[in-house]
């Protein structure tokens, strides 16, 4: 395709779909726990009774959410429950659940991101989509509303919903529309000066100065409105009518590429999916090849046909583009699953997910086949770490620090290091190494006898036992990297080789600078060499 062609096109008018659930808390709480005693147990439970959610505030039990049936009745959050109950004894009471209820409109929206990987959170009870570009797969946008309602259906008694040019204005319309409109700048137009969601007292002032609805506001000249009542009155005003371009911030990050299908007919066996992700896998394989990318990080989606998503990711330590060494890692990943993957009745819509690639240079085969390197023990880890944990299996890489301890950092072994990593120190032939390899953690107090406070040991007592020094070299002084703390504080420490009358050798050390820094240094044993 010529470049200057594919530059020239307009960009697709923007369109966004928001959805509110005006009585999420009740949706939920029907839904999970269906009709139970109420919380304080000073109420009637029947079933057809109107209930509430109550939480403390401001020294009083007061209502946080309620159902349809109090909504109807007058009730509103905020409202105390001794109030409410004046006027309704009947009235049942619960306690509020804002982790719960946060739960319930995340499901909502991994279920809305069948439509679109473009999903936001719009407060705690409503979802935003970008549905630009998308509504023609489902057959423009009333057949995509409809799709939404069905599905939404089983998770909630009412959804409001509206379509917008920006996120601003389809959450306007669908939290305080009223009555339809000619067009959607009408409809804007039409709303009270509340769709704004300003702070109160900028919306009293609005209403005392006549502006009561957001044409009133738009009618006026900016920069007086900005004086009067703020920027951020003018800033908001312009998001909503689409003055100015807007984007809602996706709640997970968009993946590099991905890959989907969907079914007439839902899908339930685990080999048919593992047979759609291997098709989907060829394509991104064919796609990463053309780009000479790899992935480190592939995940599944899985929608189900009630609304439900179920997750399924793999890791490798190297960047791989291998469809079977990836179908082989989901298996492997299915069968470690604690809870079966239980696909209800079916899976209607997979998606394959490639969340960031990385360069993949072409690999040198031998003669009699296989690849050349460390592809085989790449493998291996990959498949361990997929059925036991990826924190399970680990690897060490050396660290730039003068301190033994803190030479040598363990990190799971499908992870690469954030910062370049020194090398290994490497030893001379026949040269005996500088440090053990078994360390102490923490280093253990030894008691010494030596010459001189500030001399080598002579003698030491460790684990109940007395050694006897024979042969010693040292010592090897590390100062404390005052450049790490604050306060520039920290013990100098003299490490000593030493071996005992037995052969055994130790790696030991003092404490302290004797009278310059420590008045008595303690001893500690750090390590043991082979």
């Amino acid at each position: 395709m010529d470049e200057t062609v594919a530059s020239s096109r307009p960009e697709p008018a923007r369109r966004h779909l928001a959805l509110w659930f005006p009585f999420l808390s009740s949706d939920r709480f029907c839904r999970t726990q269906g009709s139970v005693a109420p919380a304080d147990g000073g109420a009637d439970s029947r079933a057809d009774a109107p209930f509430v959610f109550v939480e403390k505030q401001r020294g009083a039990m007061r209502i946080t959410a309620v159902d349809p049936r109090a909504h109807a009745l007058g009730l509103a959050p905020g409202v105390a429950l001794a109030d409410a109950r004046a006027g309704l004894p009947d009235l049942a009471a619960h306690d509020a659940a804002p982790a719960a209820d946060q739960d319930w409109i995340e499901r909502i929206a991994d279920l809305c991101e069948r439509y679109t990987p473009m999903v936001a959170l719009d407060e705690a009870d409503g979802v935003t989509l970008d549905i630009t570009g998308c509504a023609h797969l489902f057959g423009g946008e009333d057949a995509l509303l409809a799709d939404v309602e069905a599905r939404l259906a089983p998770w909630s008694a009412q959804v409001r919903h509206a379509v917008a040019g920006s996120p601003d204005g389809a959450q306007a319309l669908a939290r305080f529309q009223t009555m339809p409109a000619a067009s959607e700048a009408a409809a804007l137009r039409r709303l009270d000066v509340a769709a704004l969601r300003l702070p109160e007292e900028t919306l009293v002032a609005l209403r005392r100065a006549g502006l009561k609805t957001i044409g009133d506001l738009a009618g006026r000249p900016s920069a007086p409105i900005a004086a009067r009542f703020g920027e951020e009155t003018t800033e908001t005003l312009a998001r909503l009518l689409g003055d100015i371009d807007s984007r809602i911030q996706p709640r997970r990050r968009l993946p590099a590429m991905f890959f989907e299908r969907r079914f007439a007919d839902p899908i339930a066996r685990t080999e048919h999916v593992l047979e759609v992700l291997a098709d989907l896998a060829g394509e991104a394989a064919a796609a990463l090849a053309e780009r000479h990318k790899g992935g480190r990080r592939f995940a599944a989606r899985l929608f189900r046909s009630d609304g439900q998503v179920r997750d399924l990711a793999v890791e490798t330590g190297l960047p791989v583009r291998d469809p079977p060494t990836l179908i082989r890692l989901f298996r492997e990943r299915i069968d470690a699953l604690a809870d079966p993957l239980d696909p209800g009745f079916g899976f209607d819509m997979v998606r394959f997910v490639v969340p960031r690639i990385e360069a993949l240079a072409p690999t040198q085969l031998q003669l009699e086949g296989g690849a050349i390197g460390d592809d085989a023990m790449a493998a291996l880890v990959d498949r361990l770490s997929t059925r036991v944990g990826r924190t399970r299996i680990r690897r060490f890489v050396a660290r730039d620090s003068h301190i033994p301890e803190q030479g040598v950092l363990s990190i799971p072994a499908l992870d690469a290091p954030t910062a370049p990593v020194p090398a290994w120190q490497s030893l001379d032939a026949g040269e005996p190494p500088l440090r053990p390899i078994h360390l102490f953690d923490p280093p253990q107090r030894i008691e010494v006898m030596a010459e001189v406070p500030d001399g080598p040991p002579h003698r030491f007592r460790w684990r109940r036992t007395l050694h006897d020094v024979t042969r010693f070299e040292g010592p090897e002084r590390i100062a404390a990297e005052w450049w790490r703390r604050a306060d520039g504080a920290g013990l100098t420490r003299d490490y000593y080789r030493i071996e005992d009358t037995r052969g055994r050798r130790f790696w030991i050390f003092r404490h302290g600078l004797y009278d310059r820094e420590k008045p008595d240094p303690e001893w500690y044993v750090h390590g043991l060499f082979a």
